[in-house]
């Protein structure tokens, strides 16, 4: 018996309907953050190419602090290629979903304006916050982050992999600090 090709094709798309939405959820961010553990400095250890890192060579980090109205200063850093350092500051507020932050670096009077805010998910964070993972919905972003200015390769490629798994595009990955 010969089996129609409309049929196969529709049994086909089925089956990859939970492989495609498994996909689509294993970009989510962490469940649960504890934003005071978060808090503090981060170094970088990687990133995808971003137009507002393009400067950046090097000595790249990340300090949050807590503000009086809720939100989370945030003030990142790095050396540029004439050996100066580069900073700009900016706030982040926290989304009903946990590991889900926007982040504005644009200045506060344009604040009521919905794009000025940029998503920032924790994908995933260490049991004890000494690394994290941090990305973006669309995958155009993606940080390696780690509370020492270096880190294990093996717990850098563990993570590169499985952002991999999560879809984002980690051939693109610039390296920014050195793997032990």
């Amino acid at each position: 018996m010969r089996v129609p090709r409309i049929f196969v094709m529709a049994l086909m798309a089925m089956l990859a309907l939970p492989a495609a939405r498994a996909q689509q959820l294993a970009n989510a961010p962490v469940q649960q953050l504890d934003l005071k553990r978060y808090l503090g400095e981060w170094h970088e250890i990687a990133h995808l190419p971003m137009f507002f890192q393009r400067q950046c060579v090097d000595t790249i980090s990340a300090a949050y602090r807590s503000l009086p109205d809720g939100q989370v200063s945030v003030h990142n850093a790095c050396r540029t290629r004439d050996g100066q350092m580069d900073a700009s500051d900016g706030v982040a507020r926290t989304t009903p979903v946990a590991g889900a932050l926007k982040v504005r670096f644009a200045p506060s009077w344009l604040a009521w304006v919905p794009w000025v805010w940029a998503d920032y998910w924790v994908l995933e964070v260490d049991p004890e916050y000494r690394w994290a993972l941090v990305g973006s919905p669309s995958r155009n972003y993606l940080w390696v982050l780690s509370r020492d200015a270096h880190m294990q390769r093996s717990q850098f490629e563990a993570l590169r992999h499985r952002a991999q798994l999560r879809g984002y595009p980690i051939e693109r990955l610039v390296m920014s600090a050195p793997l032990d």
